[in-house]
């Protein structure tokens, strides 16, 4: 398997992100319930007890990178609230991962999803309020992308990629380095 750098597999990751977006939006999204009605903007994201987004190492450093273009003050707030999170995870040593939920720091109630545009996670795209279980995206339509997103982290890290919950990623690249 050809090896890339992980500029052109992020470049590639947005292209992914945006077709599988396009997909959920124009196909599914129209059954859902618009996140503008929403009584509690954001709630889905913020709402800790709900919230358990893995990501790879690739979208991590797109999520990285991403944050370091934020204005300082936002980036800071950012920072703040993964590295509570990642303590609160690190607090309950030997829990698995997959069981660790948490309020998503990429979530500003006043802006909505900082990362939209940039590097919103897969999981996050396909997430939506929809009524009925059958007007759901297909969990093969996400299984799909992420795997196209598996094959890029196989190119640019080898067998060197993981799953992890967001708060952990953006703690692992900015509390060490907190300015």
């Amino acid at each position: 398997m050809k090896t890339l750098g992980e500029n052109k597999a992020i470049e590639l990751l947005k292209e992914v992100r945006e077709r599988f977006r396009s997909t959920v939006k124009t196909r599914y999204e129209t059954r859902a319930k618009d996140c503008g009605t929403c009584e509690v903007r954001g709630s889905c994201c913020v709402d800790e007890h709900f919230v358990n987004v893995h990501i790879s190492s690739l979208e991590a450093a797109a999520i990285k990178k991403s944050v370091k273009e934020m204005p300082e003050a936002m980036r800071r707030r950012v920072i703040k609230k993964a590295g509570a999170e990642s303590k609160r995870f690190k607090d309950e040593a030997g829990t698995d991962s997959f069981y660790f939920t948490y309020s998503c720091p990429l979530y500003d109630r006043n802006k909505g999803c900082l990362v939209h545009k940039s590097a919103k996670p897969l999981p996050c795209i396909n997430h939506a309020c929809y009524e009925k279980k059958e007007d759901l995206p297909p969990e093969r339509l996400l299984e799909s992308a992420e795997r196209q997103v598996g094959v890029l982290n196989s190119r640019v890290y080898g067998n060197a990629w993981t799953l992890e919950p967001i708060p952990v990623w953006i703690s692992r690249f900015f509390v060490d380095n907190w300015p």
